[in-house]
């Protein structure tokens, strides 16, 4: 089924303008979520309190306000907040391009698949094949929903990609993070190395990881549908750690020397494959 656009941008690059649309990345459907209900099997909504007044406060009495010291506020108009925003032109402005290998991906917030916009065909697939030729990535600023974002355009399967970017004072300098870098001997390197290179591929291929927990979910879910009692076992006592590094290195290698050729991901597959018809033949049957 072909995807929706959830919006629609330019691309300022140059003089070049290059009609968009936005796609999502993630698919909902994938994800499993409950809802708050009471005990009789109401599903709840959400109410504000004031605990100055004692009262449900409806939503013609709120404002909005800024704490700029603790329990103090000034408050904003709607129309103040509205002069604040960002003009919403989805202009995706370029500024730069540098090479993607520089772009630290701690500053990765969101994704989003670029598709072109009717007329954009031809300059939408010379930026993606240019940047795949120079290497380089766009840093862009992109007006959208009344905020200035930072974003990233890279190529992607002869396409584009949009990655919005987290500013640089809304990271966390990692120097806040207590720890001390402790002294290794060759000999513990060595091995943490032959550990690595044990277990290592070229590629990341996620196709072969699977949600095992989400899958353990659907199964109960699809048996909670049947009416069947569903009753869980104790989880077991985890097993003495070794405490000694060069002990722990060398049980791993052991460990991963005997489990190759382990078919978890296979088998996890199947077990979602599963829950997931069973969870919808039910749903189907119950509508």
């Amino acid at each position: 089924m072909a995807a929706r656009a959830i919006s629609s941008a330019t691309i300022s690059f140059g003089l070049v303008s290059i009609p968009v649309k936005l796609y999502t990345t993630t698919d909902s459907s994938g994800q499993i979520s409950f809802n708050m209900l009471h005990q009789c099997g109401s599903r709840l909504k959400q109410q504000y309190w004031c605990p100055a007044d004692e009262k449900v406060v409806p939503r013609d009495e709120m404002v909005k306000g800024y704490e700029f010291a603790k329990g103090k506020y000034v408050l904003f108009e709607p129309a103040e907040l509205k002069a604040l925003e960002a003009e919403s032109s989805q202009l995706i402005e370029i500024r730069e391009f540098v090479p993607l290998d520089r772009v630290d991906p701690l500053h990765f917030e969101k994704a989003y698949y670029l598709g072109p916009d009717k007329g954009g065909d031809k300059p939408y697939t010379l930026l993606s094949e240019a940047m795949e030729q120079t290497g380089r990535c766009a840093i862009a600023s992109w007006a959208a929903r009344g905020k200035q974002y930072l974003v990233l355009l890279r190529p992607y399967q002869k396409g584009l990609i949009l990655e919005q970017l987290r500013y640089a004072d809304e990271l966390r300098a990692f120097e806040d993070v207590p720890h001390t870098k402790a002294t290794l001997t060759d000999a513990e390197l060595k091995l943490a190395v032959q550990l690595i290179e044990q277990i290592a591929n070229d590629e990341f291929q996620p196709e072969q990881y699977e949600d095992t927990v989400k899958a353990r979910i659907q199964e109960v879910i699809a048996r909670k549908i049947e009416g069947e009692e569903v009753t869980f076992a104790d989880t077991p006592e985890p097993e003495a750690k070794i405490i000694d590094l060069m002990d722990a290195l060398k049980a791993s290698l052991d460990d991963g020397d005997a489990g190759k050729g382990r078919k978890g991901p296979k088998r996890a597959a199947k077990t979602t494959a599963k829950a997931k018809k069973k969870t919808a033949k039910k749903a189907a049957s119950r509508g």
